[in-house]
């Protein structure tokens, strides 16, 4: 019996420990605005260990997966350029084939490869472009990966490992997000601002007057079609004591609503007025 109480100790205590030892090629996750851009990389680091790198453990002229373990894998929050390419934003795993004077980078739509494709997908190539290539003043010991020469509206992507580093440019709508940004701003608050600002005041109890004069403003803006804002408007001037005013602002909010198809709001309308007509 106590055999067989060891035996069960010993066969717990080896399914609940683990043993804990380093990576032979590190997780690194690097996140970069760019301008107004979030560009954010996650790849493993390899480290040479006295290997000959370019030409050996890394074939010339081959697909290399860029990095180790799982894909290495970038993401923009905005459209991109890479060398005066478009690329859309999203997320890619970066595959390159290493030559001895340049690199061709190649942005592989799917992330979830272990390394190459088995079957690579010609397809699947979001951008492919030529990288400079340079040397280091000193060997690059673990793969990394960095960015450099960062302007409002472009930077240059580098990795680098062993005796080579390659580089693209990577060019960012800064321009564009700006000048949308301040037409916004000089044009005054949208419609939606105003319903925002509304809401926030009507939910959170402050001024009903201040929150009345927002939504106003944003039924005026957004038109009669807009169901949600009339909706909102028709409950802070039921809140007010103004029923006669909630009850004509919800009938439009329930017009408006089936023609939109939306029997949410249509029944939510026809509640409300049941109620205020019945307390009249």
């Amino acid at each position: 019996m106590k055999k067989i109480l060891f035996g069960l100790l010993f066969v717990c205590a080896s399914t609940v420990a683990q043993i804990q030892a380093p990576a032979p090629s590190p997780a690194a996750k690097i996140e970069q605005k760019v301008g107004l851009t979030d560009v954010t990389v996650e790849y493993s680091r390899p480290a040479m260990r006295g290997r000959e790198i370019f030409g050996d453990l890394v074939p010339y002229e081959e697909v290399w997966r860029t990095g180790a373990n799982a894909n290495t894998v970038i993401s923009f929050s905005d459209d991109v350029t890479i060398n005066g390419k478009e690329l859309k934003k999203g997320s890619y795993a970066i595959y390159s084939i290493p030559k001895e004077n340049s690199w061709e980078l190649m942005f592989y739509n799917t992330t979830d490869n272990w390394g190459v494709p088995q079957n690579w997908d010609e397809s699947k190539v979001a951008l492919k472009t030529s990288a400079e290539v340079s040397e280091p003043m000193s060997d690059i010991e673990s793969f990394t990966i960095w960015f450099a020469n960062l302007e409002n509206d472009a930077a240059d992507l580098k990795l680098g490992w062993a005796d080579k580093i390659a580089t693209v440019n990577l060019g960012v709508p800064t321009e564009a997000k700006t000048m949308a940004s301040i037409e916004r701003v000089m044009n005054g608050p949208t419609a939606n601002d105003y319903f925002a600002a509304a809401s926030y005041y009507h939910e959170s109890g402050k001024d009903l007057d201040k929150a009345y004069e927002w939504v106003t403003k944003a039924t005026e803006m957004a038109g009669d079609q807009a169901f949600w804002m009339l909706r909102r408007k028709s409950l802070i001037e039921a809140d007010m004591g103004k029923k006669k005013e909630a009850i004509a602002t919800a009938k439009k909010s329930m017009a408006s609503a089936q023609k939109a198809n939306n029997a949410d709001y249509v029944k939510m309308n026809k509640e409300s007025i049941a109620e205020w007509e019945g307390g009249k």
